[in-house]
């Protein structure tokens, strides 16, 4: 059940093979396929075109202290989530549980977040929070459809939509492109999303962040195939994940690609929970 299927993908996706690493006991853990997706600074090309970020380091730093091997890929989400529903994927990163995935998948929590909205600075000082921005008829927001983005703020799109004042469109490059062109006057985004951005649009200027929903939580973390992955992998595996939070290797992470302040937000409160 744990064969790789990659030999059929080869020709149709980009490969990465996580560097050869010791294993910390005798027991074989893999080969695993495990699937990226690219998103903010979870999974993207640097500078100089190699794959870098919050996702990356943490399969890697995984794969060291579990000794488990991946034989990752990149994907888009919706044919992630169809693969690991068919049990046709192994692992997976940066998945938000629900009861209908966790039928499939056990989920390793290791990240929180909240949305937060992204205005431009003109309008910034006028439009303080979401009901300032519904109350003017003139504004539009831009979002990916089919995204949750948090109780609070989905309640405000409901609102929105039934005015017919959000703009949807199929991915978040798209929302970027929509909201740089002037097209809408602001877009939501996780801290996860936006230092990429700005650098690559050169948006620092000329965008605000404000926090409008600070209540809201969204948990993500390592989604692991319950049927394809034994009992004792995932043991292990959450063992190395929950000692990555705890001696603070999770947080040096975050760091390095979002900044500190930004980091001490995004730590879970507890241990990745047991199934």
């Amino acid at each position: 059940m744990r064969r790789p299927f990659f030999c059929c993908l080869l020709s149709l996706s980009l490969f990465q093979t996580a560097a050869a690493q010791p294993r910390n006991t005798g027991a074989e853990c893999g080969p695993y396929s495990l699937a990226f997706y690219e998103h903010g600074v979870l999974y993207y090309r640097d500078a100089t075109g190699a794959y870098a970020g919050i996702d990356l380091d943490i399969v890697n730093e995984l794969a060291r202290r579990s000794g488990c091997v991946f034989n990752t890929v990149l994907e888009s989400r919706v044919r992630i989530w169809d693969q690991l529903a068919r049990n046709k994927l192994d692992l997976s990163v940066s998945g938000i549980p629900s009861p209908e995935r966790e039928k499939y998948a056990e989920f390793m929590l290791y990240v929180q977040t909240r949305n937060y909205a992204l205005l431009r600075r003109e309008l910034a000082d006028k439009l303080t929070s979401p009901e300032a921005f519904l109350a003017d008829p003139t504004r539009l927001v831009v979002v990916v459809k089919s995204f949750k983005h948090g109780p609070v703020f989905d309640a405000w799109l409901d609102k929105l939509r039934a005015r017919q004042r959000v703009t949807e469109v199929p991915d978040f490059d798209s929302a970027v492109r929509v909201f740089k062109l002037g097209r809408a006057d602001a877009m939501l985004a996780l801290p996860t999303s936006w230092p990429l951005i700005f650098r690559r649009e050169g948006l620092q200027d000329e965008v605000v962040v404000l926090d409008w929903a600070a209540q809201d939580r969204i948990n993500a973390g390592l989604v692991v195939s319950r049927q394809r992955v034994s009992a004792a992998d995932r043991q292990r595996l959450r063992g190395a994940l929950s000692a990555m939070q705890k001696d603070g290797t999770l947080e040096s992470i975050f760091t390095r690609h979002v900044g500190a302040a930004t980091a001490k937000t995004m730590l879970l409160a507890a241990a990745p929970p047991k199934p």
